[in-house]
């Protein structure tokens, strides 16, 4: 490929993928404040609860909604319009005089969120070459982990600074939100968009040239015309998108987000200190050790992207699975057993199994099984289980391990993990380096 298309192909992709960072940085940077935040206002456990989740349920909106302005207004407006989000959410955060405040300030960035987990992958992966949207796409991801560990150590950089420690925790977002929104000028739309939805053949045309400039003029017209008349074929067997003709991407974008949410991932970045203060460890020491979480999910997220399109998106969940089943299985059988060092041992390789398989496929993957015409939509449709499911465990986890010991909480995730392996072995197809209209052949789509 051209370099100067690979450089422009990347800088796209990577500033589009800065909505996982804001994401990957907004849902997990409340771990630092939670217990401080539940204390200061005298929250019972399901207050707290709820306060935590706040932002997980204006991600449940958002990702319900979130195909609407994508197909509506375009792909980079939307991005655009996700950092504002961003940026409100995270200045209400911090100036929050009472509980109720930080709620509607979280929700308003979870609001973002869901966009995001919309939009975002749903872009790269539509301005990507087959051979490279794993890892383009993936980028979503790895900004999601960066973000992730970005927010442990700014807690932990920041909890020292005095009672309004938490103020500055969740407010210091606002500087990246309003970057990433700025960077998001420069982004063109995508192409398929403006094939497909605007009907805009010049742009169209205009933006496959810059994807590759080394294709002639005949191959650009080729590709703009196969596009138009995929999008053509799926208008002309059905509109809907409920309909018995996408029942397996269907299935395969529910499926995928809930078995990635019935891991405990979340319950687990949301809670970390909590869950390491259960072993034994004192506060400040269980934040360093959540900083370790963010370090070990950044470097398996590389792995995970580095065999992407080398292993394919199969063989990521196999492994992962087999990761998970272990990971979950020993830390249950530590905290039966009161052999509670290893805990940080089992939970740093639980991260590294979800990174290096749920993590690195589950966007890329949502992103290339539907048809151009419903993408939006499948993408949505898959964030918002994810974040259904994320939004109630995250509800329900302090509960949970107030009402049953911890043991059981993990030994349930893992079984969950075994019927992940089953899924895999039984339904997943594998999509590496195919067009994204073969897929629909694929699929039995058309």
């Amino acid at each position: 490929m051209n370099p100067s298309a690979t450089s422009r192909l990347f800088f796209w992709s990577l500033v589009s993928a800065l909505a996982g960072f804001l994401f990957g940085f907004d849902t997990v940077v409340i771990s630092g404040a939670e217990k401080t935040i539940q204390s200061l206002w005298s929250l019972s456990d399901g207050l707290h609860g709820f306060a935590m989740a706040s932002a997980l349920y204006g991600t449940v909106i958002g990702s319900l909604c979130g195909g609407w302005p994508t197909d509506r207004w375009g792909r980079k407006r939307t991005l655009i319009w996700v950092g504002a989000l961003y940026f409100a959410s995270a200045v209400w955060s911090g100036l929050a005089p009472d509980v109720w405040s930080l709620i509607v300030a979280r929700f308003i960035g979870g609001l973002g969120v869901g966009v995001s987990t919309v939009a975002a992958p749903l872009y790269i992966a539509e301005i990507s070459p087959p051979e490279r949207r794993g890892r383009l796409a993936g980028m979503f991801q790895f900004n999601i982990v960066l973000g992730i560990l970005v927010a442990f150590l700014s807690n932990y950089l920041l909890g020292g600074i005095g009672a309004n420690a938490w103020r500055w925790m969740l407010g210091v977002e606002a500087v990246p939100a309003l970057l990433y929104t700025l960077m998001c000028f420069t982004l063109p739309e995508s192409p398929r968009w403006l094939l497909t939805r605007k009907n805009d053949r010049t742009q169209g045309l205009a933006v496959l040239r810059l994807i590759q400039p080394e294709a002639d003029e005949p191959a650009i017209q080729a590709q703009a015309d196969h596009i138009t008349s995929a999008a053509k074929a799926t208008d002309t067997v059905a509109h809907a998108f409920w309909s018995r003709r996408l029942r397996v991407p269907i299935l395969l974008a529910f499926l995928i987000a809930f078995f990635n949410q019935l891991s405990g991932i979340n319950a687990v970045l949301y809670f970390a200190p909590r869950i390491f203060e259960l072993t034994g460890l004192g506060a400040e020491a269980a934040l360093l050790q959540s900083v370790g979480i963010g370090v070990a999910n950044l470097v398996f997220t590389f792995a995970g992207l580095w065999l992407i399109d080398r292993l394919g998106r199969r063989a990521l969940l196999y492994i992962g699975s087999f990761g998970y089943i272990a990971s979950l299985g020993l830390c249950a059988w530590a905290f039966f057993t009161e052999h509670y060092a290893i805990v940080p041992v089992c939970i740093f390789a639980f991260i590294a199994a979800h990174a290096i398989g749920q993590g690195a496929v589950i966007w890329v993957f949502i992103a290339e099984i539907f048809p151009d015409q419903h993408r939006a939509g499948g993408q949505s449709l898959g964030s918002f289980t994810h974040w259904i499911f994320a939004a109630l465990l995250t509800t329900f986890f302090p509960k949970m391990v107030s009402a049953f010991p911890p043991g059981w909480v993990f030994l349930f995730f893992c079984g969950m993990m075994v019927l992940q392996l089953v899924w895999v072995k039984l339904m997943v197809p594998e999509t590496k380096g195919v067009p994204l209209e073969d897929i629909e052949k694929q699929l039995g789509i058309v």
